[in-house]
């Protein structure tokens, strides 16, 4: 039984060998055999149909040469309002976001002791001068010295040092603005406790926004004379604000190879709040570079590939991208004046497929009705 096994499986491989070339032998006798050999209604494999596009040329035009970047708004002066000493709060004379002016008092502590100090001083000042006083009599007669008269005059300025450093702690137990702006929240309340370090409110001066913002290094050549700057922010949509650069940091950042940069932009609305993210543009000279419409890029990741359009078929290239302006990118690298790329139809493209330009929008619509 086993023996009869083998050879029906022996007979069926041998079979199946045989017909495997048989058929090889008939494709290759039909493939190579001429139009009128080939049996009625075979035909070839026909070529894959060229794909509907839509190109434009790359041109070359004028575009600003300016600097595009990210920055934080920062006051123009801003302080935290604390304590030199520590003392009580005794009055409290501002509300929060009040503006005020410079000098103007906003708190004031307890100063019993202090004016206590000032009169000891005061007084022992006044003694110490009269003393001084009698001593010159007594010094042109020879009564006194010359020792016992300069020991009296060294008291009498030690007595005077004394009144003066009571006075500035008496002047320290009213807390001024140092200059015009607004206070932010009260943080502190009467009858507190504070100690040198305590925050009391905080002031910003935001007549004037400072904008820093980040440069790299091989467009720090871009920011000679004076730069105008476009600022704006997602909290004013559709809204700019104007500036100029006032200062460039003197140091390169070696880790991020950037250098920070300052611009004013006024703010007599008071739109602008510091923290605020903005976006800037510095502005620049126009220059001539090589652009493609926005519609032409590919992208990939962190890369950027455009389809060329060659003899009929298509050529996938990396490009390097710069400036953009709208409806517009600039292509410092991987395209040359004249080329011709696909703008729409890019998503059933692959390297190397044939295509047939439309030519615009409309003739595409006109030969697709339907679509």
């Amino acid at each position: 039984m086993a023996d009869t096994r083998s050879v029906v499986t022996t007979i069926s491989i041998i079979f199946g060998l045989v017909s495997a070339g048989w058929a090889v032998y008939e494709i290759k006798h039909d493939s190579t055999a001429p139009a009128q050999m080939r049996p009625q209604g075979a035909t070839s494999r026909p070529a894959a149909a060229a794909l509907p596009v839509i190109t434009a040329p790359v041109q070359r035009r004028a575009i600003a040469a300016g600097i595009q970047a990210i920055g934080t708004a920062n006051s123009n002066e801003a302080v935290d309002v604390t304590s030199k000493a520590t003392n009580i709060v005794t009055a409290i004379s501002f509300s929060d976001g009040e503006t005020v002016k410079a000098g103007q008092v906003l708190v004031e502590l307890d100063r019993g002791q202090v004016a206590a100090d000032l009169a000891a001083a005061e007084a022992a000042f006044e003694e110490s001068r009269s003393q001084f006083n009698r001593s010159r009599d007594l010094l042109a007669t020879q009564a006194l010295s010359r020792s016992q008269y300069e020991q009296l005059e060294a008291t009498m300025k030690a007595n005077q040092a004394r009144v003066a450093a009571a006075r500035a702690r008496l002047e320290d137990t009213y807390i001024r603005a140092p200059f015009d702006g607004h206070v932010g929240l009260r943080r502190v309340s009467l009858g507190a406790l504070i100690s040198p370090g305590t925050v009391i409110t905080t002031l910003d001066d935001t007549s004037v926004i400072k904008v820093d913002f980040s440069v790299p290094e091989d467009q720090v050549s871009e920011l000679r004379g004076a730069r105008t700057v476009t600022a704006s922010s997602s909290a004013w949509p559709g809204r700019t604000f104007s500036g100029k650069v006032v200062s460039v940091d003197s140091r390169v950042d070696p880790a991020t190879r950037s250098v920070i940069v300052r611009a004013t932009v006024p703010n007599r609305e008071g739109l602008l709040k510091p923290g605020m993210f903005m976006t800037v543009t510095v502005s620049g000279d126009r220059r001539p570079a090589l652009v493609v419409p926005e519609e032409a890029l590919v992208p990939e990741q962190a890369r950027q590939f455009v389809y060329v359009v060659d003899a009929g078929k298509v050529a996938k290239r990396e490009v390097t991208l710069g400036r953009r302006e709208p409806g517009y990118v600039e292509i410092t690298e991987g395209l040359a004046a004249g080329d011709v790329v696909v703008v729409e139809g890019t998503l059933k493209l692959r390297d190397g497929a044939a295509v047939r330009d439309v030519g615009s929008p409309a003739a595409a619509a006109a030969q697709n009705p339907g679509s």
